[in-house]
């Protein structure tokens, strides 16, 4: 199996699946997400849940990281985190995981959340469907990434 999941809320250690080559179609309804300003899930809506797998008590409390897909480089994200840290909005094609291993394509877009000094005080994500093409190049680079690090 994979990765031990920790929720920082009920304490609940949940085992990511190891991943299955069998995509998930989105249909592009409302996927939408909210975390601190440490990548923890302080929202998660109906949609997300559905494509995920995973139930509201277990989503709550979890790092974001629970649904990444190990094909997914650290490069791909330490950009996507400089970005939002920065206060700045991000848009990228993502490989994510449901809690069956299966794997869906999303375009996801970040912004930062601010409280009224101007702080950032967390995130809000939400996802569309990406361009076939577009995510196809993606996925390319992104084993070529995959490869750079496991060197």
């Amino acid at each position: 199996m994979g990765k031990v999941i920790k929720n920082v809320i009920t304490s609940k250690e949940i085992v990511k699946p190891d991943p299955i080559d069998e995509e998930i179609p989105f249909d592009g309804g409302v996927m939408i997400t909210e975390t601190d300003t440490a990548g923890i899930i302080t929202y998660a809506n109906r949609k997300f849940r559905e494509m995920t797998g995973y139930s509201k008590e277990e989503l709550i409390g979890a790092p974001h990281s629970i649904n990444r897909h190990p094909d997914m480089p650290k490069a791909a994200f330490k950009g996507l985190w400089d970005t939002i840290k920065a206060g700045e909005y991000w848009e990228g094609l993502v490989k994510n995981m449901n809690n069956e291993g299966k794997y869906y394509l999303v375009i996801v877009w970040i912004k930062p959340k601010f409280d009224e000094n101007g702080n950032i005080v967390g995130y809000i994500a939400g996802r569309k469907i990406p361009d076939r093409e577009a995510m196809n190049a993606a996925l390319e680079q992104y084993k070529k990434m995959k490869a750079e690090e496991e060197k």
